[in-house]
């Protein structure tokens, strides 16, 4: 049986002195989407970077397929995890293709270029995201929609089989939100994936995601599938607002009062 992709035990997150998240576990598998869910502040993006190694936890331990995070080397982690972070801030010039092509670089030789094969999957990551024709186009012309469709598009260029992503859909008109929780869907339908992603919106985490991650404001952590995380009462709890569970057309929505 193949390890986890990640697998958190007991893990312990604080900040600025304030207790986040206390004895978080679970594991996320090949073929899962995950929702990581709570209002803010409660430690969604404080767990992400944990899980890429960009800050330390206070307790407790992450391993990225089996093997602690802290032994993986800089290159081989990138082979096994791809990180969208929030925001991006381009203080340089660059085409489209270059800034996706960028994906590629943990399986590139130090003195080796991009060729054929890198241009390719940057393409396909460019039509996945519907920004096919924008290869030429300088990163600094675009708008905030376009630009974090360039970052996904980067992202799914690295091809790795752990996909963390921290508000990913945040800056997209909605169609390309469902484009891109559709995109993230099949890859860990068809290629193996598994998919860990933080939203705002409760209607498209219960309509594209497997599993749930809810974080509360004490620091308790539920999991599991999302169906039986994402219950009105829980929702309520984390949140301090009712919500109200409707079932519509054959998806779930979530209205509040």
């Amino acid at each position: 049986m193949n390890a986890p992709l990640l697998e958190a035990q007991d893990l312990s997150l604080s900040a600025g002195g304030r207790a986040l998240v206390r004895g978080m576990s679970f594991r996320l598998n090949a073929g899962e989407v995950w929702c990581l869910l709570g209002p803010n502040g409660s430690g969604k993006s404080t767990f992400l970077h944990t899980a890429v190694g960009l800050r330390q936890a206070q307790g407790g331990a992450l391993r990225l397929a089996g093997r602690a995070l802290a032994d993986w080397p800089a290159a081989a982690a990138a082979r096994q995890r791809a990180f969208l972070p929030q925001a991006f801030h381009d203080a340089f010039s660059a085409s489209v293709l270059e800034s996706v092509m960028l994906g590629r670089h943990p399986y590139l030789s130090r003195w080796q270029w991009e060729g054929a094969e890198e241009r390719e999957f940057a393409r396909y990551a460019l039509r996945s995201v519907d920004l096919a024709g924008f290869e030429r186009r300088d990163v600094l012309t675009l708008s905030g929609g376009e630009r974090q469709r360039v970052a996904l598009a980067a992202l799914f260029t690295q091809d790795a089989p752990l996909l963390l992503l921290d508000e990913p859909v945040s800056h997209l008109d909605l169609h390309h939100q469902v484009l891109v929780l559709e995109h993230l869907v099949m890859l860990a339908r068809d290629h193996a994936k598994g998919v860990l992603f933080t939203v705002h919106d409760l209607d498209l985490a219960a309509r594209f995601a497997s599993h749930a991650l809810l974080l509360t404001p004490r620091g308790t952590v539920l999991h599991g599938p999302a169906a039986s995380v994402m219950t009105e009462a829980a929702l309520q709890a984390a949140f301090g607002h009712r919500v109200t569970r409707v079932e519509a057309a054959g998806r779930t929505l979530f209205v509040p009062d």
